[in-house]
């Protein structure tokens, strides 16, 4: 017998219209959920996310069809890739019989679900929909059984995960007693290509044929309109992320990872800097909370949150979709305090991992903005104090400019506007001038380019912070005032490279003040030696040693720099012993976003956390590769009292403390 089926049997084609009817009823229903969403994005700024489309489209299809955002980091996310690709296959093989049925044969006299062909077909949709049924029972026992902490559940949950399983099971039974009644008893080979539909089929041939009929028909009328319901609840459900996740992909920001706008401050016409309110967020910081799955992902990556803060980032994204529901003019305070604002140490840990391509560290940092410049609120005095040292002296520490470069003392350094040439510009920054055991840190560095045969130059007095801080505590105008001060020195000095020590430094010359007009290359400390001896410049003497490297949020996650520091310490000598949390996966210190500035009053200490991983390695050393990381683990050692089994060293310390003489 021929390999194929007839694809109304016992339904009969009067069921097309009303079919049809029903279809394009549910799928008028989704446009029209869809359309009437759209005045809720709308409440925000308008903001640029279609230029580069050929890009942003390769983007959307390569996460879609790949599912790697959706894998990455968590086993539910596999279980949900498997759903997917298996609920897809489905929904593929319900358009390919539509097509036959309704297009081909009748209009065309053809036929292609047949032989070898159907054989596949029937064995490609029964393993897919065996393979989105075991997925989603793995995904129901997560929710339901396991319950995962911080993982919420709502009624949408029930409602889903009972549609979704009346649909598979709907659709195996209906081919099941279609099987039982026609292919078992005279076309059993056919059947082989459908097991699961046979299995369930085996178990109907003791009814007869007209109760076969009347099941099959009861349950294809059942299986249909489960579907069409589906389709036509998703813009009003947290299904609604079947389109808003892939969208998001289209909406990506491709400017450099961590960028934020800068704010034109000469602009009178301007009467809010910041976020107050729901209508000073942009658009796509509204969007993204109809993006958001819920995962809790960030949440369990956020070091604020596994430290006991106020803050989860899942959280934050929701409130601004449930606070955007109300009303474009609907204050952000008190639904998200400043307590939530200022937990946050800007790691990019939950924009790093999240699936869905949610921007959560800029819609913080625009709030703090509004915190920051229209009501003058930091998270404390001392923050307030170190402010104004900045506003004062250019520094957090209040001292006075003509200390910056003491730390030179002895070395080969020019301070520019001697007249003595040099090679680079070494931006050394606030804690490197400033904080003793930040000076041998900067003291090292020029050892090791010395060794090199490069001559360095700094701007001594005249080097000002680069107001990373300040800007990430929503202080643009300081910001901008210290940039433009330091961009105007660089420019006049023809400076040919700089190289900072700091991955703050490194992120706000490299990136940040390309905004405001600085062209010069920007290179941080780690990349330049990695190339230093790639190229032989720089004899080491290889002196075997273990440790635990630390990869800073600002170098890791900002810039992507994971295996030059590590190939450093191989050439030194060093065996790393990963942290579990390392990598793109690295724990933050604590001091990013301004808080290097601010005592941590609520909850457990961030670095105390980060150095008990390192502790649990077994490495007596822990090796950091960022001024404010030094300081804090220097801290966090006292603090965790592990001053007996672990130091913490700067990467430059170990590199020069191994140059060939």
């Amino acid at each position: 017998m021929d390999a194929t089926r007839e694809i109304y049997w016992n339904v009969g084609h009067g069921a097309i219209l009303p079919m049809y009817l029903l279809t394009f009823a549910a799928l008028a229903l989704l446009c029209w959920g869809i359309w009437r969403r759209l005045p809720h994005y709308r409440q925000g700024q308008p903001l640029p996310r279609l230029d580069q489309l050929g890009r942003r489209c390769a983007l959307l299809l390569r996460n879609l069809l790949t599912q790697q955002s959706v894998r990455r980091g968590a086993l539910a996310g596999i279980f949900h890739s498997f759903f997917f690709w298996g609920f897809g296959l489905l929904f593929i093989g319900t358009l390919l019989i539509m097509l036959q049925a309704d297009v081909t044969e009748p209009l065309f006299n053809t036929i292609f679900l047949q032989g070898n062909f159907y054989r596949g077909f029937s064995l490609v949709l029964d393993l897919a929909g065996l393979l989105a049924l075991l997925m989603l029972g793995g995904l129901l026992v997560r929710r339901f059984f396991l319950r995962p902490p911080g993982l919420e559940t709502g009624r949408d949950d029930y409602l889903l995960h009972g549609l979704l399983f009346a649909i598979l099971l709907s659709g195996f039974v209906v081919e099941g007693a279609r099987m039982a009644a026609t292919e078992l008893p005279f076309n059993p080979e056919l059947a082989l290509w459908s097991p699961v539909g046979r299995v369930v089929g085996l178990t109907l041939l003791g009814l007869s044929g007209a109760q076969l009929a009347a099941l099959h028909l009861g349950l294809w009328w059942l299986h249909l309109l489960l579907a069409l319901a589906l389709i036509a609840i998703i813009p009003f459900s947290k299904l609604r992320h079947i389109f808003t996740t892939p969208a998001n992909y289209l909406f990506a920001d491709l400017g450099p990872k961590g960028g934020i706008a800068t704010l034109d401050l000469e602009d009178e016409s301007a009467v809010q800097f910041g976020a107050a309110r729901v209508e000073d967020l942009s658009w796509k910081d509204i969007f993204d909370s109809d993006a958001c799955t819920s995962c809790k992902r960030c949440q369990d990556r956020c070091p604020a949150h596994a430290t006991d803060k106020p803050l989860s980032p899942m959280r934050l994204v929701q409130q601004i979709g449930e606070l955007a529901a109300t009303g474009a003019t609907s204050s952000l305070s008190p639904a998200i305090s400043e307590e939530v604002l200022w937990a946050c140490t800007t790691c990019r840990a939950c924009q790093e991992i999240c699936p869905a391509q949610i921007e959560h560290v800029n819609k913080i940092l625009v709030m703090r903005r509004n915190l920051a410049l229209m009501e003058g609120s930091f998270p404390g005095d001392e923050v307030r104090t170190a402010i104004g040292h900045l506003e004062v002296n250019a520094n957090p520490f209040g001292l006075a400019f003509a200390a910056r470069g003491d730390w030179t003392e002895g070395l080969p350094v020019t301070i520019l506007g001697s007249g003595e040439a040099f090679d680079l510009l070494y931006f050394v920054g606030c804690y490197a001038s400033f904080d003793r055991r930040n000076q041998e840190v900067a003291r090292n560095f020029v050892k090791i380019c010395a060794a090199a045969g490069i001559r360095v130059g700094i701007l001594g007095k005249e080097e000002k912070c680069c107001g990373e801080p300040a800007r990430k505590l929503g202080n643009e105008y300081l910001y901008q005032t210290l940039a433009a001060e330091n961009i105007e020195l660089l420019k006049g000095y023809n400076v040919p490279q700089i190289v900072t020590s700091c991955p703050h430094c490194f992120n706000t010359l490299g990136r940040d003040y390309r905004d405001l007009g600085l062209e010069i290359p920007v290179e941080h400390y780690t990349t330049f030696i990695a190339r230093l001896l790639a190229e032989k410049r720089l004899p080491l003497l290889a002196m075997p040693f273990t440790a635990t490297y630390h990869d800073s949020c600002y170098l890791g996650r900002y810039m992507d720099i994971y295996d030059q520091p590590r190939q450093i310490l191989q050439a030194a000598g060093g065996t790393v012993t990963e942290m579990p949390r390392s990598r793109s996966e690295s724990f933050c210190c604590s001091a990013g976003g301004g808080r290097i500035f601010a005592e941590e009053k609520i909850g457990s200490r961030i670095n105390v956390a980060r150095v008990q991983m390192a502790q649990a390695t077994g490495a007596p050393l822990l090796i950091s590769n960022c001024p404010f990381c030094l300081t804090m683990f220097e801290d966090g050692i006292k603090t965790g009292g592990c001053e007996e089994v672990l130091q913490v060293r700067d990467l430059a310390e170990i590199v020069a403390e191994r140059i060939a003489s």
